[in-house]
């Protein structure tokens, strides 16, 4: 009678083991997969995200914007002219170098805008460049060999836990591999909030670009272009919180009480 029922207890038991190991593994193969898709998504710049809609704020900025950013730097650089010929001294201090400095400020500007996308893609090819090389050393560092961390879980932990203590675990595992998903939908909002972000950001371009080079109203062309930059940045970032993530979920392999890890 003991018998049947020490290999009633040990059938339960391998259930229970495969049921647990199974939610590992599909937890370790998640935040694998995770970090190399987020890596993928929040490396591309907005050309190479969705080309159908870069091609639209394009041509947005190309023929509504453009026109306003031309009004903009007309009366930017005629508010500079005439601050340039006030400031000497109510024109008692006047001379013809007042016209080159306003000269040399005006084709700034013209090329500025015209050449404000190509200024605004460099920024975020900056910032994928970051994001990619990134990407391959936290890769390198989180990357979890499954087979093997799963395996030597099993020989050092499970083997020797009771029927009750795998039950415990594996509600734990399913409750943090639901919790995992939920994170997964979390993560793809913001990636996707964060791109129409860019584009939003992107579609305005020319506007703040009019205005850089004025004393008085650069403030908005240098603000505009910090927030480019954060949004550029914002990757890497990202980037880090997922490695961060990722070396913890890692430490759960190695760790001597699983319950307490979870």
């Amino acid at each position: 009678m003991g018998g049947i029922i020490d290999k009633i207890t040990e059938f339960i038991k391998e259930l229970l083991q495969g049921w647990v190991l199974t939610n590992f593994e599909t937890m370790f193969t998640d935040v694998n997969d995770k970090v190399g898709t987020i890596a993928g998504e929040v490396s591309k710049t907005p050309s190479t995200w969705n080309s159908g809609i870069f091609d639209m704020i394009k041509t947005l900025s190309d023929n509504v914007m453009i026109p306003i950013a031309g009004m903009i730097i007309s009366f930017v650089l005629v508010y500079e002219l005439i601050s340039m010929v006030i400031d000497k001294n109510n024109l008692h201090d006047f001379n013809t170098a007042i016209f080159i400095r306003f000269f040399m400020k005006a084709c700034i500007a013209v090329m500025l805008l015209s050449k404000t996308f190509d200024i605004v893609m460099a920024v975020f090819d900056v910032g994928s460049h970051i994001v990619n090389s990134a990407a391959a050393a936290i890769s390198g560092e989180t990357s979890i060999d499954v087979s093997s961390t799963l395996q030597t879980m099993f020989n050092e932990q499970f083997s020797e836990m009771s029927i009750g203590e795998l039950l415990g675990l594996g509600m734990e595992t399913m409750i943090v591999s639901l919790c995992m998903k939920i994170m997964s939908v979390l993560i793809t909002v913001i990636l996707y909030g964060r791109m129409i972000e860019i584009y939003l950001y992107v579609s305005v371009a020319p506007v703040p670009c009019a205005t850089v080079t004025n004393r008085e109203w650069g403030t908005i062309g240098t603000n505009y272009f910090k927030g480019l930059c954060a949004l550029a940045f914002q990757g890497f970032f990202m980037m880090v919180c997922v490695a961060i993530y990722a070396v913890l979920v890692a430490g759960v392999a190695v760790s001597d009480n699983l319950h307490t890890a979870l």
